[in-house]
């Protein structure tokens, strides 16, 4: 089984080079260019736009339901020849979220404590953005246990930007 790879956006093009991944979701605020690697073709490529924050402010968008549902759609349909790679601008929430909630999704039997403890490991700075995690959660019947397992890993190191890491599919 292949894995997932998250980074931000300044590495995302050596990250795809380097893992040759052919599918990349991007999580980044809507009117950030982004230019999506070469190699990427356009229908491997989702772009969700929103704000990394867990509570509405006027101006900015919060994480959704539709965002939910279109990484799922996606994340689920990836055919895991290649690795899946995830960024956001620094690597550091909105791009974790997504690849612990992603690896939750194709493994239903993960259990969330383990995987969170695994990307503490591999991201020292990861703090995963809450209300995709909540969201996500709920949505995969997981009755609570991601949002725990996030809050137990309490919130990264300091960084202005995240390194590259692979999150596996299985712990």
């Amino acid at each position: 089984m292949t894995y997932l790879v998250v980074s931000s956006l300044a590495d995302l093009p050596g990250t795809v080079a380097t893992h040759g991944a052919l599918d990349v979701v991007t999580l980044i605020n809507a009117d950030t260019p982004v230019e999506r690697p070469s190699g990427i073709a356009p229908e491997r490529h989702l772009f969700l736009g929103m704000n990394d924050i867990s509570a509405p402010s006027e101006g900015l968008t919060q994480p959704g339901e539709d965002h939910l549902d279109q990484l799922l759609e996606f994340g689920l349909r990836w055919d895991r020849h290649q690795p899946l790679a995830i960024h956001c601008w620094a690597g550091i929430s909105r791009s974790t979220a997504a690849a612990y909630i992603l690896a939750c999704a194709i493994n239903p039997e993960l259990d969330e404590m383990k995987l969170a403890q695994e990307l503490r490991r591999r991201a020292p700075s990861a703090t995963p953005n809450a209300l995709l995690v909540s969201l996500a959660d709920s949505r995969l019947g997981r009755q609570g246990r991601m949002i725990e397992a996030i809050r137990s890993i309490g919130r990264g190191e300091n960084a202005f930007s995240g390194t590259p890491f692979i999150l596996p599919l299985e712990v």
